[in-house]
């Protein structure tokens, strides 16, 4: 999406009160909704990627996530498909899984607010990441991720949604 297309500004309920155009949703900080997918392979392995050096908010940083903004009017789980299909540059992906969702309220730059809904998916295709959203990506296995996560400069609404990820597979014994 790029920043002349509209957005569902929300509340902190999660109910549409407005809507505005992408670039100035993120300038104003209005609050908006935005999905994460993890996506992990047939061997387990979780894509993990940089950013590009152009992208509006956290350009260069590294994600453990693919996904982003949610349309006006689509769906979280419209949204959820659409853009692991097009992040991983694949085509009959299996729908993500909807795990949880929560309130995101950034710091730093490029902070803000947004509904954030996490996803899981099983990517079995051969990807081929967009370039104009991934400057480099691998499928890391879940150890060498724990290894690079204190290393790595990561997209701070990515490491949110990872850590209330990994409490909650901790909480269910996975």
């Amino acid at each position: 999406m790029n920043e002349d297309e509209v957005l569902d500004i929300v509340d902190e309920h999660d109910r549409v009160i407005g809507q505005s155009p992408r670039g100035e949703a993120y300038a104003r900080g209005l609050r908006h909704r935005c999905v994460f997918i993890h996506v992990r392979d047939g061997a387990g392995r979780v894509f993990v990627h940089r950013r590009t050096a152009d992208k509006l908010v956290f350009p260069s940083l590294y994600d453990m996530f693919v996904g982003g903004v949610v349309g006006a009017g689509e769906s979280y789980d419209d949204a959820a498909l659409r853009e692991a299909e097009e992040e991983l540059g694949v085509s009959g992906l299996p729908q993500p899984v909807p795990l949880f969702s929560f309130l995101y309220e950034g710091g730093g730059e490029g902070a803000g607010t947004w509904w954030s809904r996490v996803y899981e998916v099983r990517c079995e295709l051969p990807v081929s990441p967009q370039a104009e959203e991934v400057a480099w990506h691998d499928f890391l296995p879940q150890e060498e991720l724990d290894r690079v996560l204190p290393l790595w400069e990561w997209v701070p609404d990515g490491l949110e949604a990872y850590r209330r990820l990994r409490s909650r597979d901790r909480a269910q014994g996975l």
